[in-house]
């Protein structure tokens, strides 16, 4: 891997307490910026991913309701209330 140099402006107290906290955890600055900037990297991989995944769940739910593969709103309804009137048993059981 090569390496490359990243020079920026940063305010001297700044610069300071990072230094300092670095230290604190037997790091320098510049290990803790790799790290930072690794991770930022891998959470906006992740982010991309995680949006086009998104993205194809939707096209295929459109997909799907387009080809006419819809359950009807009472089915829904029904199958929801059961679920709620089970949790609420449960409740009650468990307080008593």
């Amino acid at each position: 891997m090569s390496e490359a140099t990243f020079t920026f402006r940063v305010d001297e107290a700044l610069k300071s307490e990072f230094s300092t906290a670095a230290k604190s955890r037997d790091r320098n600055a510049a290990q803790l910026l790799r790290d930072f900037m690794r991770d930022f990297v891998r959470q906006q991989q992740e982010a991309v991913e995680h949006d086009a995944w998104f993205r194809r769940q939707v096209q295929i739910g459109l997909e799907s309701a387009n080809a006419g593969n819809l359950i009807p709103s009472a089915e829904v309804r029904a199958k929801f209330a059961a679920k709620r009137a089970a949790t609420r048993r449960r409740l009650e059981a468990s307080a008593k």
